[in-house]
């Protein structure tokens, strides 16, 4: 009998790296291609996020995908990451790039699933020469597949995770969550150090992981042109494993097992259906009749304050003001419309105060009326200022400072409940005098997640008002949070003591003149904000986005805008003595004739600021990076300059030392050494003179021109 011989391919050698891989241990082949199809998904999201990013900065902007919205508000809910800005725009290829990110790992992971219940392997898989079969040497098919890698890999271990961190305090700390999830995945792995080739997934669908090679040589017997029928037959009982026919233990093969018990189960499980439908539809009966009943009643009632309301009712002025006063108690969504066009209309100023009463009895449901009519009214108050007659300016100015007050009241009365109310461009500015004579006074009111899109709040009292609040899980910087919108408002003049504005978005948001002293702008989003001639003296604007803002003429002594942007601010004339901008981005940034006098720059990034004919007394620029920075007339005596980068910075006409004179730099040129320039670097800075080098020389700086030591 001829013997067997293998096929031709059977014996080629595999590529060098298969070959190498081949080598390695079973785990760490298994743990290689584990991480390559970590990576695979990974990167099929990260390169398009990445490049959309990058394209992300075209001035037309779309809203952003629904889909990629509603992923990203669901991932930052779940993590409890802080969101901004909750309506974002971006330029239309980044939402091209960033639907591609948000697809693209969805397909990768669905075809590697496939590749995966069909053959076993997925292509990291097949690379690293393992195979994922069951009991029986068989790929595992869909539905272990979806077990294996949904539930078991990752589901119950992140779940776990997730739960832990949650419920443990840990959260909102990302750092802890991705330990926590390590650890788990990590405790799943381990199972194959006790059960040889199954980890936690694996025992859950009862699957091993093999090598792929030794796995297809020996469930596929070599067969060959010499292979005879006789040989078959011997390999037949040689090599077939025996296996036990096992019956399916269905549902079904079960039922007809138990014909007995099955229709015991049957018929008391019908009889529930039937007798909770049955209470069911008496309950909804019921309410729905309970429901029509009470309607009823609101509308009779509804209908006979209405009636009270008309001028020629029978129940006169008094009658009329408890109507008026009742609507405000009723629960009907018609109410407040019918209360707020009668504030339009009234021209009786008890009645307008009725009015008023009853709006702020209905709570912070009255707000979106409150703010029509106030759009209204001061559309008409502009248009009278041409040509309107004397009292119906002061009729309309009565109504407008009717609804400012009930705004006013609502906002108060109900403090800490007002996230997500809307008073976009609302007028709640100050009128000094005359029938609308009004000054919003809102003093340690919380106004937590308020929106305040463009609108007026000139010369209002805020003192110690929250802007900010940490959501319903109390706990700050997650996704919850109440964070204000008060972008394009105008605060000028406005009193802003103490306020806690921190994290609020206030881009292009105005306060001029207004008073911020220790108010909390921390973490804010300030873009293009303007301060000009503002006092924000001790205020706190820590890691702030202040790019392009305008501080011109403000007070910003002793303030903290440690880790802020304030790249292309404006700056001049602005008093900054003892202010901490350590680590504060103020590239391209402008402080004409400021006053820095013992400031903290330290570390600061400092490339392109115009420092001219500033007063940099005591300043501290250590570490700072300077490069090409204006120093030109500047008074920088006493600053401390050691670790700086001043290559291209400007020095023509800076005093070092006391007060320079018309054609003297120093008025003496000798005096103690400082340490503050010692090993200072000032060969690549611009427009020094023989005086200036002298100094820095004798300071302990260097210059190539300074006379060198024997």
């Amino acid at each position: 009998m001829a013997s067997p011989t293998a096929p031709g391919g059977i014996n080629q050698p595999d590529p060098s790296w298969q070959t190498q891989s081949q080598q390695m241990p079973l785990l760490v082949r298994r743990c290689g291609a584990w991480a390559v199809e970590i990576s695979l998904i990974a990167a099929s999201a990260l390169i398009p996020f990445s490049i959309g990013a990058l394209v992300n900065k075209e001035s037309q902007t779309v809203p952003l995908n629904p889909s990629v919205a509603a992923a990203s508000e669901t991932v930052a809910r779940t993590l409890g990451i802080p969101v901004r800005d909750r309506n974002p725009r971006v330029a239309p290829l980044t939402n091209l790039f960033w639907s591609g990110a948000l697809l693209a790992p969805a397909v990768l992971a669905a075809w590697q699933l496939f590749l995966l219940a069909r053959t076993g392997q997925t292509l990291p898989k097949r690379w690293f020469g393992v195979k994922v079969v069951t009991a029986s040497g068989i790929p595992p098919g869909f539905r272990r597949v979806l077990i294996r890698e949904s539930l078991g890999r990752w589901g119950v271990p992140l779940g776990v995770a997730y739960g832990i961190w949650r419920l443990s305090g840990a959260f909102p700390d990302l750092l802890i969550l991705g330990g926590l999830s390590g650890l788990a995945i990590l405790a799943d792995g381990a199972f194959a150090l006790r059960y040889k080739r199954q980890s936690g997934h694996d025992r859950l669908v009862n699957t091993l992981v093999v090598n792929a090679r030794s796995h297809e040589l020996s469930t596929n017997p070599v067969k060959s042109q010499e292979w005879t029928e006789e040989d078959a037959q011997i390999a037949a009982l040689v090599l077939t494993p025996e296996t036990d026919v096992k019956e399916d233990p269905s549902l079904w093969n079960w039922m007809r097992q138990h014909p007995g018990t099955t229709l015991v189960i049957v018929t008391i499980g019908s009889a529930g259906l039937i007798l909770s439908l049955f209470v069911g539809t008496l309950i909804y009966t019921q309410s729905q009749a309970n429901m029509r009943d009470s309607r009823q009643r609101n509308d009779e009632l509804f209908v006979a304050l209405v009636n009270k309301l008309s001028p020629t009712s029978a129940s006169g002025t008094s009658g009329r003001r408890s109507a008026i006063l009742a609507l405000g108690a009723v629960e009907d969504s018609r109410a407040v419309p019918l209360l707020a066009d009668l504030l339009a209309q009234e021209e009786s100023r008890p009645m307008l105060d009725a009015i008023q009463q009853a709006l702020v009895s209905t709570g912070p449901k009255a707000l979106p009326d409150l703010r029509r009519l106030n759009l209204a009214l001061s559309n008409d108050l502009e248009s009278l200022r041409f040509g309107g007659k004397t009292p119906e300016r002061e009729l309309a100015a009565t109504r407008q400072r009717t609804v400012q007050r009930a705004i006013g009241k609502i906002l108060t009365v109900y403090s800490s409940q007002l996230n997500g109310a809307d008073l976009s461009r609302t007028d709640l500015s100050q009128s000094p005098a005359g029938p609308g004579q009004f000054t919003l006074v809102l003093d340690k009111v919380d106004l937590s997640g308020i929106k305040l899109r463009k609108t007026n709040l000139t010369n209002a009292s805020l003192q110690g008002t929250r802007f900010y609040g940490t959501g319903e899980d109390r706990r700050p910087g997650t996704f919850d949070d109440w964070i204000s919108d008060l972008s394009e408002a105008n605060f000028e003049g406005a009193n802003l003591t103490g306020a806690s504005l921190n994290s609020a978005v206030m881009n292009r948001t105005t306060f001029v003149r207004a008073v911020l002293n220790k108010a909390n702008f921390s973490n804010g989003s300030l873009t293009g904000a303007n301060f000009s001639s503002a006092l924000l003296i001790g205020a706190s604007l820590q890691q702030a986005m202040l790019k392009g803002a305008s501080f011109t003429g403000a007070d910003i002594g002793s303030a903290n805008f440690s880790g802020a942007n304030l790249e292309s601010a404006r700056l001049g004339k602005v008093k900054a003595q003892g202010a901490q901008l350590s680590l504060t981005n103020l590239s391209k940034s402008e402080w004409q004739g400021a006053d820095l006098s013992g400031a903290d720059l330290s570390g600061a990034n400092l490339q392109n600021a115009d420092f001219s004919s500033a007063k940099l007394a005591n300043a501290n620029f250590k570490d700072a990076r300077l490069q090409d920075a204006n120093l030109r007339n500047a008074d920088v005596s006493s600053v401390d300059f050691r670790g700086a980068n001043l290559a291209g910075v400007n020095f023509q006409g800076a005093v070092f030392l006391g007060k320079a004179t018309s054609d003297q730099f120093i008025q003496s040129p000798v005096g103690s050494k400082s340490g503050r320039f010692q090993g200072v670097n000032f060969g690549e800075a611009k427009n020094l003179d023989q005086s200036q080098i002298a100094y820095i020389c004798l300071q302990g700086g260097f210059h190539p021109k300074c006379p060198q030591k024997n």
